[in-house]
């Protein structure tokens, strides 16, 4: 997945610092749980998510968080902070505190770890409201203010959205603005799922599409995906600390108590015993800066472009319309069966892409993350697309 002609999935290629920063995580094996048995750890960890904070548009006097194994459970860690807001006795009764089912809104273009979560969580995933798009992979405001108003009605609580910033077929951004406007409408939670889209706050372009992430209560993202650092290593970003530690509150007499020097992580994330996540980021950024991160973003940016070029110069048609750089088309023909062909150019051993749905619509997908890619190992994928092409008209 290193190489510069894999066009799939989020797997980046991953940056040198990253992969040194885990060969240190190893040999010194801190443990992570409380702060008075890796202070150093804990504090770099601590300045690099308000650093990330910062990125989103949050002052580092209101972003709380903590890495995570991934978005999955960056995403679990919010609906339960959300849960807890709601009704402050879910930490004691569960969701039978609540009066109604609690229910969590999400795009059905979103990543479905939605379900799982709402399992995990207790509310069961009949909770879960999958609200349908608008024609373009992006969630239809309408239809989720008319879901919660249903569910309003029908007596049960709507407690939270987790709108999506870079959905995973095809990189689609919800109506971030919109979202924010109902949940605040409707007292509800707003999360926004940026794991991998978020990277694109540092394109000036791609960023003007993310305006709005900065009035989310919580953010998802993820830097084993665009920001190239080895798995796994997600963020939850929220700006309320003491809420994070009414949700994950817990006392043991084996652990050492908590002092005034800074926060043990073990109270205020799902985790107990972690490994040193963040360091990865925080070597890369020390070595490259943000500067280094723009340049890597824009170059995929550029290299999207280039797709869409030999694409539309070659008889494929783009479906999506997306700002990041995530591609969904299909044979402008109707010649090439997307399934065949994907298995085609990869068994070519040239490239590598999947299939996917779009708007119910197999189509083939393309996503440029890896910073070896250039201008001929896209026109490698084209040729290769036409090559299957060629094969299956026959």
């Amino acid at each position: 997945m290193m190489h510069p002609a894999h066009f799939g999935l989020f797997n980046p290629s991953v940056a040198f610092p990253g992969i040194l920063a885990d060969q240190i995580s190893a040999h010194f094996n801190p443990q992570l749980a409380v702060w008075s048995h890796a202070p150093a750890a804990v504090e770099i960890e601590r300045h690099t998510i308000e650093a990330v904070g910062g990125l989103v548009g949050w002052s580092s006097g209101e972003t709380s968080g903590h890495f995570t194994s991934g978005g999955a459970e960056a995403n679990y860690s919010a609906v339960l902070m959300a849960l807890t807001k709601a009704n402050p006795a879910y930490a004691e009764a569960g969701a039978k505190a609540f009066a109604g089912t609690p229910c969590i809104y999400v795009s059905a273009e979103s990543h479905l770890a939605w379900l799982k979560i709402a399992h995990q969580v207790g509310i069961g995933r009949s909770a879960v409201r999958l609200v349908p798009t608008d024609g373009t992979g992006r969630l239809d405001a309408s239809a989720l203010e008319t879901l919660v108003s249903e569910d309003v009605s029908a007596g049960n609580v709507p407690v939270f959205v987790g709108a999506t910033a870079g959905t995973t077929n095809a990189g689609m951004i919800d109506p971030l603005p919109e979202c924010h406007a109902i949940c605040r409408a409707n007292n509800m939670w707003f999360h926004v799922d940026a794991a991998w889209g978020g990277a694109g706050l540092l394109n000036a372009e791609a960023a003007q599409h993310l305006s709005g992430i900065e009035n989310a209560d919580s953010i998802t993202l993820d830097a084993h995906k665009w920001f190239a650092v080895p798995m796994g290593a997600g963020i939850l970003l929220c700006r309320d600390q003491s809420l994070l530690a009414e949700t994950f509150r817990v006392a043991a007499s084996y652990m050492p108590e908590s002092t005034d020097d800074g926060v043990d992580p073990y109270t205020h994330s799902l985790q107990w015993s972690r490994r040193f996540i963040g360091l990865k980021l925080f070597m890369s950024l020390a070595c490259m800066g943000w500067d280094g991160y723009r340049h890597h973003i824009d170059h995929a940016l550029q290299m999207a472009e280039r797709l869409k070029s030999g694409l539309k110069e070659n008889g494929w048609r783009l479906l999506n319309d997306s700002p990041l750089a995530v591609l969904c088309f299909i044979d402008d023909e109707g010649q090439a069966e997307p399934v065949r062909t994907a298995a085609d150019v990869v068994n070519s051993g040239r490239a590598w892409l999947s299939s996917a749905k779009f708007e119910g619509q197999s189509v083939l997908r393309a996503c440029i993350t890896s910073h070896f890619t250039r201008e001929e190992h896209i026109d490698i994928l084209v040729d290769e697309l036409n090559r299957s092409r060629e094969v299956q008209c026959r």
